[in-house]
């Protein structure tokens, strides 16, 4: 199996931008099904996740200006600029072709969080 080289543009989106496997698949649901309006309950049942990390999802995709809320309180897939449309286009296509690659990359930049967490816990005890 050949993995597809992820493009550079789109491996920086992931780092900075992706903060989860979540996150990805429910942007990329609702990219796909981009006239739905969607609630909590809707992403929480197409992902098999709970409504309160659904409805965190949708909250965060629209301070990230991907998707914007409606009066009714459902959310909408509408990236605020054509560059950032066009660059989840990409990330979609990528991910299309190298699921693993994508998803390593996520948990690769979760993984060093995690272990820059447990460093610094360590250093402040060994410190003491």
């Amino acid at each position: 199996m050949s993995k597809t080289r992820i493009p550079d543009e789109v491996r920086r989106f992931i780092l900075t931008s992706i903060p989860s496997v979540p996150y990805l698949e429910a942007l990329l649901l609702l990219r796909a099904e981009s006239a739905r309006p969607w609630d909590s309950f809707r992403l929480a049942g197409r992902l098999y996740i709970g409504e309160g990390q659904a409805l965190e999802l949708l909250q965060s995709m629209q301070q990230a200006g991907v998707t914007r809320r409606l009066d009714d309180g459902t959310f909408v897939y509408g990236p605020a600029q054509p560059e950032l449309n066009a660059l989840i286009d990409e990330l979609a296509n990528t991910y299309s072709q190298d699921l693993v690659g994508i998803t390593d990359l996520i948990h690769s930049r979760i993984d060093k969080r995690a272990q820059k967490f447990a460093d610094a816990f360590r250093w402040k005890k060994e410190g003491e």
